[in-house]
């Protein structure tokens, strides 16, 4: 409906009544002006007076109101009521039910259906995990395991497309299982109305859970939980970790707190095993006999066990990584390098080590040189380039899968060097690679996503000559000269406040360990001098001079795809050969992180993502697999079979069809019919018919505890609803007016109505209200 709009019935009569109406101000301004009383009330008289006479000559030209209302039964209006679980939960454990409390509100009697079946034609749907249509809401159950409100809202928009829906009541709690985003402009206005909410319930619920994996080795995988607590302030929590046979992996406990802020907690642990883990994390009361097992739920004072527990995945594969060492003369870093890592059965260390330079050769006869003797020749020839062709350095290869791995020395090929997800160039100048080969290197790190470490020594950064050359450019510190160059004497390391950041800097599980440990570690005596820190790079860690000046120490960025570090110290063996006991590994554990971090965020040749579906009907992921050929290029025409591992064990397979989104990307999407845990396994096939590569992954289906995440009513998600949709947020216990109030609302489909002003009773009230004033105030003031 409009605003009402005043328009003139007879307006031909306009000018007489004006000239009426100013007649009878003359004679109103010109009675007033003799009478005998106060300026002000002889001010107030007149102009009651003067309403009093416009009201009554304005009828003759017959004002109308005018407008627009909602035409009776032809707009939709549609009551969408929520038939999901969450409404099974009480208040109060002997009062009704929120869904008790739906079905009273939605039954068909109440007089505010009967007031809205007479001005629309009313639709009545429920939804849970999809949308239906109903002809009476006394049916519902309430055994919905999924809140699907953006889908079913979605849903809705698309069946009432190009039709007059003037509006959605909607009853739900709001505490929505979707995670689509909803699209308001496509939906007419939405009334929701929320179920009361009188009392905290009480109850534990596991909210949100995060996994996150470190290079830290004593703790690689990270698992944050935020548990909310109703109805426990001040009792002990208690939340386990424990793996797929049920045993506790770990066990912590804090105190609830009485504010309605969740309790943070943090475990970490190592899997004893790589590939894809699941592992429950589940919180109770301590008091709570049941410790949170739905077995027990009838000896648990909280509302629901369903929402105890959450199930979280925990991805140790993609390896084995593969990471190429080249040394330019044996020394110690590779001894204490291959030592940490050799037990690592996710990382292979292959070795490239020279162990003689190129060298001039002697030759014992020189057919083109009759003057010279063949005795001499070569030992006096300076020239590089001659005593290459003359001679090769000496290499020696360790740690290789064939005898032909690495046969040439360094990789010249792109395929041969992407064999590696991580290169490590210690004490090694720039001439040993041909420019190709440097070239090779920086395509490894911005397109391949490999990383690159670079050691201190004489021979490496700025003593290296790698400044202007494609390495140089990856490197974190530009390779010229500082003004202030390092003194000689030792250098003591310090980690800086990122490297405190960093799990995989430090060697230590506590602040206070790791400050103990550096400040006993023994000093070094090497360190590669460079320019400064490039924009964009972070300085981990430091050493600190006998003058007290800080020079960095460990350097990293990010470069392309790939990520770089400098390690600038070139003796870090004195840490292994120095340490306090035969026991104490750090060398060994800071050189297995650091690889850990080099080859951590490497792509494979298959990639593989598992995403929720937000705008699915039914609880569905997405499986996207990222195939990629011999250059990590993206590839197409590509057969990507999927290999289904259901919780029951049972196995299904399907194929991925090419995703239109993403060049070279494939896709599928499955909807769990159980809950549990789900194993996806993408095996790639090249349009050859050769084995590019296998990748697997994991996710839960966890309906019940999506559904009871929280348990009071989302309030500002169905006020946003109503804020986008231009709707307003109803209390159920005014449904009533309400309703009444919908005809006097906007709709698709209206029709003019029109009201002559003088049949409006308040019309002449105001006439008669004015004179009866001006009357009143002369007799006050003896005018009368």
């Amino acid at each position: 409906m409009t605003l009402p709009s005043l328009v003139w019935g007879s307006p031909r009569w306009l000018t007489g009544a004006l000239v009426l109406l100013g007649i009878a101000g003359i004679l109103i301004l010109w009675s007033y002006a003799r009478a005998r009383a106060a300026g002000p009330v002889r001010a107030v008289c007149a102009a009651l007076k003067g309403i009093a006479f416009a009201v009554l000559v304005l009828s003759l030209v017959e004002p109308l109101l005018t407008g627009s209302r909602p035409k009776q039964g032809a707009n939709a209006f549609v009551i969408l009521a929520d038939n999901s679980q969450s409404l099974l939960v009480r208040d109060d454990r002997a009062g009704p039910s929120r869904g008790e409390w739906v079905r009273g509100l939605l039954h068909k009697d109440a007089p505010w259906r009967t007031r809205l079946g007479q001005d629309f034609d009313v639709r009545g749907y429920a939804f849970d995990s999809h949308l239906r249509a109903v002809d009476g809401f006394e049916g519902l159950t309430f055994d919905g395991t999924s809140t699907s409100l953006s889908t079913a809202l979605a849903a809705l928009a698309r069946r009432f497309h190009g039709l007059p829906l003037a509006g959605v009541l909607l009853v739900t709690d709001g505490n929505r299982t979707d995670t689509g985003d909803l699209d308001g402009s496509q939906l007419p206005p939405i009334y929701p109305v929320v179920p009361p909410s009188r009392s905290a319930v009480k109850d534990v619920g596991v909210r949100n859970v995060a996994v996150s994996q470190t290079n830290f080795e004593s703790a690689p995988v990270v698992v944050r939980a935020d548990v909310a607590a109703s109805g426990f302030a001040g009792e002990t929590i208690v939340a386990a970790v424990t793996d797929e046979a049920g045993n506790d992996v770990e066990r912590l406990e804090a105190r609830a707190s009485g504010d309605g802020k969740p309790t943070n907690f943090r475990f970490q642990f190592r899997p004893d095993k790589k590939g894809i883990h699941f592992y429950k994390v589940r919180a109770f009361a301590e008091s709570d006999p049941s410790q949170g097992k739905e077995s027990d739920a009838a000896a648990s004072p909280e509302q629901t066990l369903a929402n105890n527990s959450r199930l979280v995945v925990v991805d140790q594969g993609g390896g084995p990584y593969r990471v190429l060492y080249v040394g330019g003369r044996p020394n110690w870093e590779f001894k204490f390098l291959r030592r940490a890592i050799q037990d690592d059965e996710q990382v292979q260390l292959v070795g490239l080590l020279r162990i003689a330079h190129r060298q001039p050769k002697f030759d014992f006869r020189n057919p083109r040189d009759s003057t010279a003797s063949p005795f001499y020749k070569g030992f006096d020839n300076a020239d590089a380039e001659t005593a290459e062709r003359h001679d090769e350095p000496v290499l020696v290869r360790l740690g290789t899968e064939d005898e032909v791995e690495l046969r040439d020395g360094f990789p010249k090929a792109i395929e041969e060097l992407y064999r590696y997800h991580a290169v490590i160039l210690d004490d090694l100048e720039a001439g040993f690679f041909t420019q190709d080969q440097l070239a090779l290197l920086r395509t490894f790190v911005s397109r391949r996503g490999g990383g690159l470490l670079m050691l201190g020594g004489p021979d490496s950064f700025v003593d290296g000559k790698y400044d202007r050359t494609p390495v140089g450019d990856l490197l974190p510190v530009y390779l010229n000269r500082r003004d202030d160059p390092p003194g000689d004497g030792e250098y003591h390391l310090v980690l800086t406040r990122e490297g405190w950041l960093q799990p995989w800097v430090r060697t230590r599980k506590t602040e206070d360990d790791e400050r103990r440990r550096l400040a006993a570690m023994t000093p070094f005596h090497t360190l590669s001098h460079v320019g400064n820190v490039k924009p964009g790079a972070v300085v981990l860690s430091e050493v600190r001079d006998a003058a007290g000046q800080n020079l960095p120490a460990l350097v990293a960025q990010q470069f392309g795809k790939g990520h770089v570090a400098a390690l600038l110290i070139g003796d870090l063996w004195r840490w292994g050969l120095r340490r306090e006991s035969l026991a104490e590994d750090d060398l060994d554990r800071s050189w297995r992180q650091t690889v850990r971090w080099l080859v951590g965020d490497v792509p494979g040749r298959v990639d593989i993502a598992v995403r929720p579906k937000g705008d699915a009907s039914a609880p569905a992921v997405e499986i996207q697999v990222r195939p990629r050929d011999a250059e990590f290029r993206p590839l197409d025409n590509a057969k990507v079979s999927l290999r289904v591992t259901r919780p029951g064990g049972d196995v299904l397979t399907l194929d991925a069809d090419p995703d239109g989104r993403e060049a070279g990307a494939y896709a599928a999407t499955y909807a769990a019919k159980e809950p549990g845990p789900y194993r996806v396994l993408a095996t790639v096939t090249a349009p050859d018919g050769s084995a590019v590569g296998q990748r697997e992954a994991g996710w839960a289906a966890q309906p019940a505890a999506d559904e009871f995440a929280r348990l009071e009513p989302d309030r500002d998600y169905l006020q946003s609803i109503a804020s986008q949709t231009h709707g307003e947020l109803v209390d159920g216990a005014n449904l009533d007016s309400f309703v009444r109030s919908l005809s006097s609302r906007a709709a698709p489909i209206t029709e003019p109505w029109t009201s002559p002003l003088w049949h409006q009773p308040l019309y002449f009230l105001i006439a008669i209200a004015c004179l009866t004033a001006e009357w009143g105030l002369r007799r006050v003031n003896g005018l009368a």
